[in-house]
C-alpha cells in the first residue's frame, strides 16, 4: 500500500501516528506530495477526486481517502483496538472534534496563504479561531477522563489537532484556561508515535 501524504498535513500525520501505533509502518510506503486547493497534484486527484491528502492506494483495490476512513481501515487490517465497541460513539465524536479543530486551523492558513492580501478577511480568521476555542473548551470540560483512558482514535485525533494548532498558530494563547488539556497533551506528545511524526 502507498500513502499520499504531506509533511505538514495534520490529517496525514494522524494516519502516520496510527501506522506507528498499530505496528504497520513497514506495510505502507509514504509518498510525500505537494498539493494545494488551487493546484492539485495529478496523482492526488487520481486517488481522491476531491484532491485532498491523505489518500491510501491499495494493491488490487480502490484508493481510500479521508483520514477517518483510512484510520478505520488500517485498524481493521491490524485487528486493532482504536475503535472499541464499548465506547464507539464517544470515540467517533472525539475524533470528529479533533478533525474539526484541524479543519478550522487549515482554513486559517488557507485564508492567509491562498487568498490575495486585499481579499483576506480578519472576521473569517477569528470565526475559525472561535471554533477551535469552543472545541478546546469542550475537551477541557467534558472529555478529560476519556482522553486519559486507554488509547483510542479519538485521543490520536485530538493530539494531532492540538499539535497542529501549536505548529501553525503558536502565537495564539490557548493554554492558560485549559490546564487539564495542556497536561494531557504534553504527556501524549511524548509517545514514540508522536515524536516520530513531528512536522519539520
Amino acid at each position: 500500500m502507498k500513502l499520499l501524504t504531506g509533511p505538514t498535513s495534520p490529517f496525514a500525520r494522524k494516519v502516520a501516528v496510527v501506522l506507528h501505533e498499530l505496528g504497520m509502518t513497514d506495510d505502507v510506503e509514504m509518498q510525500v506530495v505537494t498539493t494545494t486547493p488551487i493546484k492539485t497534484d495529478p496523482e492526488v486527484a487520481a486517488a481522491n477526486p476531491l484532491g485532498k491528502i491523505p489518500a491510501l492506494i491499495r494493491e488490487g483495490g480502490g484508493a481510500l481517502y479521508d483520514s477517518r476512513v483510512i484510520c478505520r481501515f488500517l485498524n481493521a487490517q491490524a485487528d486493532g483496538t482504536l475503535y472499541p465497541q464499548a465506547h464507539e460513539w464517544e470515540v467517533l465524536t472525539l475524533e470528529a472534534t479533533g478533525d474539526a479543530i484541524m479543519d478550522a486551523g487549515i482554513a486559517m492558513i488557507y485564508e492567509a496563504r491562498m487568498r490575495p492580501e486585499d481579499k483576506q478577511w480578519d472576521g473569517w480568521l477569528e470565526a475559525q479561531w472561535s471554533k477551535v476555542e469552543r472545541a478546546m473548551d469542550a475537551l477541557e470540560a467534558r472529555w478529560i477522563s476519556h482522553l486519559s483512558g486507554r488509547l483510542d482514535m479519538g485521543q490520536i485525533a485530538v493530539a494531532c489537532a492540538l499539535s497542529y494548532i501549536d505548529f501553525r498558530q503558536g502565537h495564539r494563547e490557548w493554554r492558560s484556561a485549559r490546564p487539564q488539556l495542556v497536561a494531557w497533551h504534553a504527556k501524549f506528545e511524548e509517545r514514540p508515535s508522536m515524536q516520530a511524526t513531528k512536522p519539520e
